[in-house]
């Protein structure tokens, strides 16, 4: 079991890893359909989004709590 202070992180990264590749799967085969290359147009374009939507996640994670606490009771 790891310490409670890590939660944020592991949170952040959870989301980023899952959302990117639900997002990247569907998005690779939208654009480009399914064929025998599919897997390593898959991967290629998601060894980019990974570090994206994790970075994006570390940026506007906190901010979007502190907007989310103000909006909420």
């Amino acid at each position: 079991m790891l310490p409670k202070k890590y939660s944020n992180f592991l949170f952040i990264l959870i989301v980023g890893f899952s959302m990117s590749l639900i997002m990247t799967l569907i998005i690779t085969y939208i654009n480009t359909g399914m064929d025998r290359e599919y897997l390593n147009r898959f991967l290629k374009a998601w060894s980019v989004g990974l570090p994206i939507a994790i970075a994006a996640g570390f940026v506007v994670g906190p901010l979007t709590k502190k907007f989310v606490d103000k909006i909420t009771k």
